[in-house]
């Protein structure tokens, strides 16, 4: 990928509560962003972590797998990552646990020795079994509680779950985050919570008196709360979920779309960086099949399930060896945004592996 990365988006004039968008305007993204070449993968395996599962009652290897798909938070001067790491032991490409590394500058990290969060003899063992806790996304509430949206795999259905913290270190978990019956058994993930940047913190924005995120993996969906705990998808009038963010056929994600880090709220309206895959013979024909690319995509701010602008180019891609080739091959996966000394960071996961960042001054 070129250093500088240009955008040409080809929709109609729409309108917000902010401002128009008119079709040449790119002013409401990211970017570019520019990956970091002299110290990416930022994270790898460590063979050498050890943690006693309380469920297995084994001594293992837990991040000696794979490391991968990070969220990220910015506490003083210091950067931190909860990230996925597996070890292989488990038999659904081993059991996946959530660990903690910390940086004085966003690029060399220290890990803690043992996960944060993962699979317990508790209330959740029946949803985190033996596949694992994954995929988490952490912002700040404005008391200060820290709230991870992550999912809990059982081995066949992945459900969206929340757990809180006032360390990042020791969580609380709540559960599932869609407790409504006929959510409870539906396979949910991926839960982007929408947020303003206040100086250097992330807080999680009211909008109208509720909480926003986006959550899901085929299409984008949204859900509300009253307090980042417990939520309640978007429905239509005949009880459908609302679709806010659709596969499309021609581009880089004609497969499937997910949500990313936290969504930006913005004077321009909220900004989602989302994660795509390419349909080989429907979408992108210069992507393989099934590649992972990032997309940038903007909602109306009084209305947040409401899309009102689109990239139609993807602004991160696999293209660097570790990226291309490893557990999944061709992913680059973004789940991790932080405000940095005056710079935006972005990480993600590699071809399901490895860790690492991209970043990009204030627009």
């Amino acid at each position: 990928m070129k250093n500088a990365i240009f955008f040409f988006l080809l929709f109609p004039v729409f309108k917000t509560a902010a401002q128009d968008i008119t079709p040449a305007d790119t002013s409401w993204m990211l970017g570019p962003f520019i990956k970091n070449d002299d110290r990416n993968p930022v994270l790898e395996p460590d063979s050498t972590m050890q943690f006693v599962c309380p469920v297995s009652k084994k001594l293992l290897r837990w991040e000696e797998k794979d490391v991968f798909n990070p969220a990220a938070v910015t506490v003083g001067n210091r950067v931190y990552l909860l990230y996925r790491a597996e070890d292989k032991i488990g038999k659904h490409a081993g059991t996946s646990r959530i660990g903690l590394a910390s940086s004085s500058d966003g690029l060399v990290f220290r890990r803690n020795p043992i996960p944060v969060l993962y699979p317990d003899n508790d209330s959740l063992h029946v949803y985190e079994w033996e596949g694992g806790c994954e995929d988490p996304r952490i912002v700040k509430r404005d008391d200060g509680l820290y709230v991870m949206t992550y999912t809990a795999y059982d081995g066949q259905t992945a459900r969206l779950c929340v757990a809180s913290s006032r360390n990042l270190l020791n969580w609380e978990k709540h559960g599932l985050a869609f407790k409504q019956p006929q959510y409870r058994d539906r396979w949910s993930k991926s839960g982007a919570i929408v947020c303003e940047r206040l100086g250097n913190e992330i807080v999680a924005r009211k909008i109208k008196d509720k909480y926003w995120m986006y959550w899901g993996d085929t299409d984008i969906f949204a859900a509300t709360s009253t307090d980042l705990i417990h939520w309640k998808p978007v429905e239509g009038r005949k009880k459908q979920l609302v679709s806010a963010l659709k596969p499309r056929a021609g581009y880089f994600d004609s497969q499937l779309v997910e949500p990313g880090p936290f969504a930006l709220f913005t004077p321009k309206g909220i900004l989602l960086i989302y994660n795509s895959a390419n349909n080989a013979e429907s979408g992108d024909k210069s992507l393989p099949h099934m590649s992972y690319a990032a997309g940038q995509a903007l909602f109306d701010p009084e209305k947040p399930d409401k899309l009102i602008a689109r990239a139609d180019r993807y602004f991160l891609h696999p293209d660097r060896e570790y990226e291309i080739t490893g557990q999944v091959n061709n992913v680059c996966f973004v789940e991790g945004l932080a405000w940095y000394k005056g710079r935006w960071l972005l990480y993600y996961g590699t071809a399901d592996s490895k860790i690492a960042v991209a970043e990009t001054a204030e627009r």
